[in-house]
């Protein structure tokens, strides 16, 4: 229970580490965790308010957080607390026991007056209980622990050691994620005794290490982001100095289009604190080289933000983000002109010297490259998933030959000195050497879409020899390394096997394909000499393991903005579908089935049904005979089967699924009746089996689509 703000003074908080240039991949996480994690610790201790309010600040030279409406005493609280059964905590004379005396230390309260003690329970069950008001938490002990507990939980990948001289002339050993030089501590105007990394707090910082060198005092917390701002040159906070490249890059790029990745923005962003753009170009001789090439040269090694025109295509124009504002950038932008060209002058060199070798070339020195110590080199990798390929094309009525080729040389550019500079071209380069060599055009596409989908909701490949590959390729590794006993395990997954299982299904489910998964898993195990793969990669375990990545990519999909319920999901993969090109269809026919009155009937039926013959232990009849049709209700439920039949099964076969569901409404009466009339085990076997028979016959036609009784 809390007491009133009012004898306590609430102001702004202002806490600031200034160090050395901190880490620029990790700045944003590392503002944004001292910020929480000051920020945490203070409502702990109950010294913030409903209305406090926290802002981030991050730039390559300083962490920081302001807290709005911070208390400098936390209102005093009840503490009511158990301590110890009484005939342990007096002795026979009825004095403190040394337990008790150790309790009441540990908890702050060992002068306290015994008397005061809270006595509660009866006989044995009677216990002490420390019953007091506690006094609130101050500021300046808070903000200290604070500081400390946070500074040592950031996510700092590698700590550097050095040391600070303490005002008593010894050297201290400290480590940080860079040597920090000051910290800051404001409530209000009110400066906090406070010290960690071996600095005492005050009010004093630096700003822009060039435009305004020097320290700069700040005034009051709340005016620490306008101070910044305007005496020091500095955009304290690193979403608000993103928000400014991302405006400055597109008004600059003018008509054109500019590249600007999430991490290339953020790694910037953490580079600058007063951002300044400036155009700067390249020869134009440089764009015969593919732009892929390019692009990744400029952002991966120069943090530069390549520009294309409206059509995608690489412009030789590009901008940069300055840490230095001025009138005359003519030195800036030919000194970044100049460190470009020798990147790109490489970039050149290992395309022209990589065309002089075609891929097919190389297909050997795959068995120089180890894919797996348990599963061989490339090469034998490469054959592998050939085999795949090549079986998948020929039940698609798809090209063998081209598959098999494709298969043979996509992992060829792996060896290529392009791809040793850039890994990430691999599969890109691919397809502009197998141009360059020769290669039918689907063959060459492979090359690259093969690696398609790479992430959650990336685009397919487009050619059918592409979408061949890209299943053979991903199937060989998930039953592979399935088969050394790689499987996911909790969050951990190093060979991505949920992506590539996820990328089976799109690729199955959104290109329409009508393969089998169990005789896929299969096909990819028979490829495999290793006795772990044919005895670890269990077709039954990796099937489960891609229906659940299914599944969860269903629960995504939706009808009209709706998404599927987990009981419409569960209704269609229930039935371990060997298909799964056609779910979608099923789950739409499932929601317009679930719309109709009679749905919940018949849902509960079909469950009814499910238990009925998961209970039964005889053999049951393969066909209802009508002529042991004794009761009407059972008659007329035979009769009403047969009459949809026909128009059931020819809807099916055309896969129109909603009709199918929706002739099951004529059946809704006659079922009731059935169950309300007929005693399906009777103690004439022949008439209970004929009845079982029937009910079974029931069952298959209602489930064709999905298992219903999932919607009960």
């Amino acid at each position: 229970m809390s007491k009133s703000h009012s004898s306590s003074q609430a102001a702004t908080l202002l806490i600031e580490v200034f160090t050395e240039e901190l880490p620029p991949k990790s700045l944003r996480r590392l503002g944004d965790a001292f910020s929480e994690g000051i920020f945490t610790a203070l409502k702990a201790a109950g010294l913030t308010t409903e209305s406090s309010t926290i802002t981030s600040f991050a730039t390559p030279r300083r962490l920081a957080v302001q807290i709005s409406d911070v208390l400098d005493q936390a209102p005093d609280f009840p503490v009511r607390e158990k301590l110890l059964p009484t005939n342990i905590a007096f002795d026979a004379d009825g004095k403190a026991t040394p337990p008790l005396l150790k309790k009441l230390s540990a908890l702050g309260y060992l002068g306290i007056d015994l008397a005061t003690l809270e006595k509660a329970g009866d006989g044995k069950n009677e216990a002490l209980f420390l019953n007091v008001i506690a006094k609130g938490a101050a500021l300046e002990q808070t903000a200290q622990a604070a500081l400390e507990q946070t500074l040592s939980k950031l996510p700092i990948a590698k700590m550097m050691h050095y040391q600070v001289l303490q005002k008593n002339g010894q050297l201290a050993e400290v480590q940080f994620a860079r040597p920090a030089h000051g910290i800051i501590a404001l409530h209000g105007t009110r400066a906090l005794n406070i010290n960690s990394l071996g600095i005492d707090a005050g009010n004093q910082t630096q700003g822009h290490r060039f435009l305004a060198p020097g320290e700069l005092a700040i005034a009051a917390a709340d005016q620490y982001e306008s101070t910044l701002e305007a005496q020091g040159k500095v955009i304290p906070s690193f979403n608000k100095r993103r928000a400014q490249i991302e405006a400055a890059l597109l008004k600059a790029a003018g008509d054109d289009l500019v590249l600007m990745p999430d991490s290339l923005l953020d790694e910037v962003t953490a580079l600058v604190e007063w951002p300044a753009i400036y155009t700067c170009h390249f020869d134009p001789e440089f764009l015969e080289v593919p732009q892929e090439c390019l692009i990744l040269t400029m952002q991966t090694n120069q943090k530069y933000f390549a520009l294309t025109d409206k059509q995608g295509k690489l412009r030789n124009r590009f901008l940069i983000v300055s840490n230095i504002e001025t009138s005359k950038p003519s030195a800036i932008i030919s000194g970044n002109e100049r460190v470009v060209r020798p990147r790109l002058s490489d970039a050149r060199f290992f395309f022209q010297q990589d065309q002089k070798r075609p891929l097919a070339s190389r297909v050997t020195d795959l068995a120089k490259v180890v894919y797996h110590n348990q599963l061989g080199n490339q090469l034998e990798r490469t054959k592998r998933v050939q085999g795949i390929a090549t079986a998948i094309a020929k039940h698609l009525n798809a090209d063998e030959k081209l598959s098999g080729r494709a298969a043979e040389i996509a992992k060829t550019d792996l060896l290529t000195d392009m791809v040793g500079e850039f890994p990430e071209l691999q599969g890109i380069m691919g397809r502009y050497y197998a141009i360059h060599d020769g290669e039918n055009a689907q063959v060459a596409a492979a090359c690259s879409e093969h690696y398609m989908p790479r992430f959650a909701g990336d685009a397919l490949p487009q050619t059918q020899i592409g979408t061949i590959l890209a299943i053979a390729d991903k199937l060989e590794t998930l039953v592979g390394i399935w088969g050394v006993g790689l499987s996911p395990t909790g969050d951990k997954d190093p060979y991505a096997l949920r992506r590539h299982a996820l990328g089976i299904c799109r690729l199955l489910l959104e290109k329409n394909l009508s393969l089998r998964l169990p005789e896929l898993i299969e096909l990819a195990r028979a490829q495999f000499p290793q006795k772990e793969v044919q005895d670890k990669a269990n077709a039954a375990d990796i099937y489960e393991f891609i229906i659940d990545r299914l599944r969860a990519y269903l629960r995504d999909q939706s009808v009209a903005g709706k998404p599927f319920t987990s009981a419409e999901i569960d209704a269609v993969l229930s039935q371990a579908p060997d298909q799964i090109n056609d779910l979608l269809e099923r789950l739409t026919a499932v929601r317009e089935f679930n719309a109709l009155a009679p749905a919940i009937q018949l849902a509960a039926a079909n469950k009814r049904i499910s238990n009925i013959l998961k209970k039964t232990t005889t053999v049951i009849p393969a066909i209802c005979s009508s002529k042991l049709l004794q009761i009407p209700a059972e008659s007329a439920l035979y009769k009403a089967l047969e009459s949809i039949t026909p128009a059931l099964t020819s809807a099916y076969e055309k896969r129109q699924f909603v009709d199918v569901l929706k002739s099951l409404v004529a059946l809704s009466a006659p079922i009731d009746q059935f169950f309300a009339d007929v005693m399906v085990m009777d103690p004439n076997p022949e008439l209970r089996d004929n009845r079982l028979a029937l009910l079974q016959q029931l069952h298959q036609k209602m489930n064709l689509v999905a298992d219903l009784g999932k919607l009960a």
